[in-house]
């Protein structure tokens, strides 16, 4: 069935948080969130398909010496190099074709361009993900449906060969999960206890503000804590962290450690780790640590010094990589290395994280006695397009946890038209609800999020959503985040 991008527009709509969000070395209080709408051809028909994402400071490059403005030029710029590159293809065989064709085009016009493989696939994904939900809605196939099926027509021996001649239905699961546990990120800078917060910072807008407050109101389990890079710090605030759970009582829970880069020196979160593990007052914490994500810097990540420590290092925690997961062979280097896995978000890429996901299965298949991870992860999104798209592919790969952190750093959907919050409600009920203050939000039970509709809807979203009504990008200055 023969697909082509016929055009594309994108337009912004500006998000500030509700309190600051401090991850590495960032911190996030407004960006633009960019849609990008393609007009898809298929079968001599149009089809418009939509994605979204909000443009996070450093975290697709963590220059210290570059201004915000500065990475939002460059991100826009790859959006609208892989959006002119999606056109000019013009005519391919499968939603999977396209991809492969636009990312050799990205790779190349990177190139003289000096940017990194994680920004500049960023701007490959953008199209991907509006061409598959372009094409799902032209099939008339909810996207678990299509990897399923692989109408998509995913080559996965083309990324892993180990895997030629099989499908992505040979190692997904053959329903997607309806219920899935948010997995709540702690911020470097979020207030564990409600007591802490000074009268000048107290959110007033009826959501939980505090670790707290999030665990008692959503009835959390699973928990993403994010470590600093340094040990005494690191250490005192997982000591807080477990205070707050030891008091809040409740199921078990589960924990993961995002390094978000901060251990420069590899053989520094070794020592970090042997310090927590023997550490009284956390004896009850470590043992329910999953996993460690990204704790070394993306340039010392896949390296000689990284596979040396862990061959040292036999007793080591799972750990995988997150932001060094920049070009389709990232995970084989990793798993070389001795990493246990990678993480999925979208903005990495949908068909990669499927291939990853199988790849990874796929291993586990043949070595039953270690352990492999495909981790479930945020870049703060929001719906009802970017978190909603996330969604639909967590629970086709079956990822029964997975980071959730816009609904807590973003006052809801506050920020859309009170139509758009209308129509939420209205079409996805059962994920959101209406907060006492208004405005749609996250419906968090017992810790999860239900999922029926994101999974019946085509692509994450049931109902249509016009992004011109909101600013051209071509016309969006920099000041209005001020």
């Amino acid at each position: 069935m023969k697909i082509s991008v016929r055009d594309f527009d994108l337009h912004v709509l500006n998000m500030r948080t509700r309190m600051p969000f401090k991850y590495g070395v960032a911190t996030l209080t407004a960006l633009p969130y960019v849609m990008a709408r393609v007009r898809l051809e298929v079968a001599g028909q149009s089809w418009y398909g939509l994605s979204a994402e909000g443009l996070a400071p450093k975290w697709f490059t963590k220059d210290p010496d570059t201004t915000f403005e500065e990475e939002l030029q460059d991100m826009v710029s790859v959006i609208q190099s892989a959006g002119d590159g999606a056109v000019e293809i013009g005519d391919e065989e499968s939603v999977y074709s396209f991809w492969r064709t636009l990312y050799a085009r990205q790779e190349a016009w990177a190139v003289g361009e000096g940017h990194p493989s994680l920004l500049w696939a960023f701007g490959v994904t953008m199209m991907e993900r509006a061409v598959i939900d372009a094409f799902c809605r032209a099939t008339s196939t909810p996207v678990w449906q299509a990897i399923g099926m692989n109408s998509l027509g995913i080559d996965l021996g083309g990324l892993h060969p180990e895997l030629s001649g099989s499908h992505p239905a040979d190692y997904l699961p053959a329903e997607p999960l309806r219920k899935l546990h948010v997995r709540h990120t702690v911020g470097l800078s979020d207030p564990l206890w409600d007591d802490e917060i000074s009268p000048e910072e107290r959110v007033d807008d009826g959501l939980p503000q505090s670790f707290e407050a999030a665990v008692r109101g959503y009835g959390l389990s699973y928990f993403k804590i994010k470590v600093g890079g340094n040990p005494e710090q690191d250490v005192g605030r997982l000591v807080g962290v477990d205070s707050v759970l030891k008091r809040a009582g409740g199921p078990a829970y589960a924990i993961t450690l995002d390094g978000n880069e901060q251990y420069r020196d590899p053989a520094s979160f070794r020592d970090f780790w042997e310090l927590i593990t023997h550490d009284a007052n956390l004896e009850t914490l470590v043992p329910r640590i999953l996993f460690v994500e990204q704790p070394y810097p993306r340039d010392v990540s896949l390296g000689a010094e990284v596979g040396t420590l862990f061959t040292e290092w036999p007793d080591r925690p799972p750990t995988i990589i997150d932001e060094a997961d920049g070009e389709l062979s990232s995970l084989r280097r990793a798993l070389d290395l001795g990493y246990a896995g990678t993480s999925h978000k979208n903005c990495k890429g949908v068909i990669k994280g499927i291939a990853n996901t199988c790849f990874l299965e796929y291993q586990r298949r043949r070595n039953p006695g270690q352990k492999f991870v495909i981790s479930g992860e945020d870049l703060c999104s929001v719906g009802p397009i970017a978190m909603w798209q996330d969604l639909a592919v967590v629970s086709a790969l079956g990822i029964g946890h997975v980071e959730r952190n816009g609904h807590h750093y973003y006052r809801g959907l506050s920020m859309w038209p009170e139509e758009v919050q209308s129509q939420v409600i209205a079409h996805h009920g059962d994920l959101y609800c209406r907060h006492d203050r208004g405005f749609a939000t996250l419906n968090i039970r017992e810790g999860q999020v239900d999922a029926h509709s994101i999974i019946g809807a085509p692509f994450g979203y049931g109902f249509e959503i016009d992004p011109t009504r909101f600013t051209p990008l071509a016309d969006w200055q920099f000041e209005e985040l001020a």
